[in-house]
């Protein structure tokens, strides 16, 4: 009786293994061929990029896999995993990559893609702060710390001021931290150049 409980009341179980049908390899092949990316396919998959990544130790898919999920066209694990969002663009990975593939450069790519298509992990911080941050810059041309931080909580984990107010609060006191939008001049030539590049 127990092991019938225990068979229908357990948590619902999730697939981790991929196969190969799953995969996009045209989509592998439109990575390749964007700027910086032109040596994904000439990784030895030996983990150097791994091994001296600082942060490889917080991501779901260290950056080896990265490159190995995206060489193979798993699209949607490798634009929806939080390491692409992880990434310092410290370029330690491409120093020391002996086939030189420029890693950092892939993470990029990956970031603008999930952003595009909206495949990045929900809720997470990093890419709603890159988002937000685009949005305020775009808008007045400079970045508003307090509007930054409140925007990226609000539509991330609102739950995370109740932690801010006492640091925020004493910013403020001490003149750090500024409620003010600063905007700098002649905004509209930024905006029509960002405007030009986003249809490029």
């Amino acid at each position: 009786m127990k092991a019938l409980r225990a068979f229908w009341f357990r948590p619902e179980m999730r697939r981790k293994m991929k196969f190969q049908r799953e995969a996009d390899p045209e989509w592998a092949q439109q990575v390749a061929q964007r700027p910086g990316c032109e040596g994904l396919f000439s990784c030895l998959q030996c983990g150097t990029c791994s091994g001296t990544c600082p942060l490889s130790i917080y991501m779901d898919f260290a950056p080896r896999r990265i490159i190995g999920l995206v060489r193979e066209g798993f699209r949607e694990d490798a634009l929806g995993c939080q390491t692409i969002w992880l990434c310092a663009s410290c370029y330690a990975c491409a120093v020391h990559c002996p086939r030189q593939i420029r890693i950092t450069d892939v993470m990029y790519s990956l970031k603008r893609e999930a952003l595009q298509y909206k495949l990045y992990p929900r809720r997470f911080p990093i890419p709603v702060l890159a988002q937000e941050f685009y949005g305020i810059v775009s808008d007045r041309g400079r970045s508003s710390e307090f509007w930054l931080v409140l925007r990226m909580a609000l539509h991330s984990n609102p739950l995370q001021l109740l932690t801010l107010i006492g640091t925020g609060w004493r910013l403020f006191r001490t003149g750090r931290l500024s409620l003010h939008k600063e905007q700098i001049e002649h905004v509209k030539e930024l905006q029509a150049e960002l405007a030009g590049r986003r249809g490029t």
